[in-house]
């Protein structure tokens, strides 16, 4: 069963940047698509990235575009998340989940389609 481990959540400034990391165990981590998700306080869980299995292809939700990247490390079976121009809108805690496909183009990471999550690393924005 795959697990899943965010960390490098912090307090950071405004205009500031972040690399979270998405550690995975326990399963073969180039067989999965792996998608980045928050959730504000009192706000309802939003999809932020989702990165194919091999890492070749990823979408970006409208709200973080050209400020949120993703990248895999097929030999650290790992994601990360670098977030860059902070802005206390993006205050949440972040997790990482995974679904397991044989198709590895597929960027589809509805929260509702992920097999595995983490616990979630929190990240705040304020000055």
């Amino acid at each position: 069963q795959l697990q899943l481990v965010e960390s490098g959540g912090d307090l950071v400034q405004p205009g500031g940047s972040l690399r979270l990391s998405c550690a995975a165990s326990g399963g073969p981590w180039d067989e999965y698509t792996v998608g980045w998700f928050r959730q504000a306080p009192g706000k309802e869980r939003e999809g932020v990235l989702c990165v194919s299995s091999r890492g070749e292809r990823s979408i970006t939700a409208n709200s973080v575009k050209g400020r949120f990247t993703v990248h895999r490390d097929h030999a650290k079976n790992t994601a990360y998340l670098q977030m860059n121009s902070l802005d206390p809108e993006d205050t949440a805690v972040y997790f990482c989940a995974a679904r397991r496909t044989s198709n590895s183009d597929s960027v589809y990471c509805p929260g509702s389609a992920m097999n595995y999550w983490g616990k979630g690393t929190l990240v705040t924005v304020s000055s």
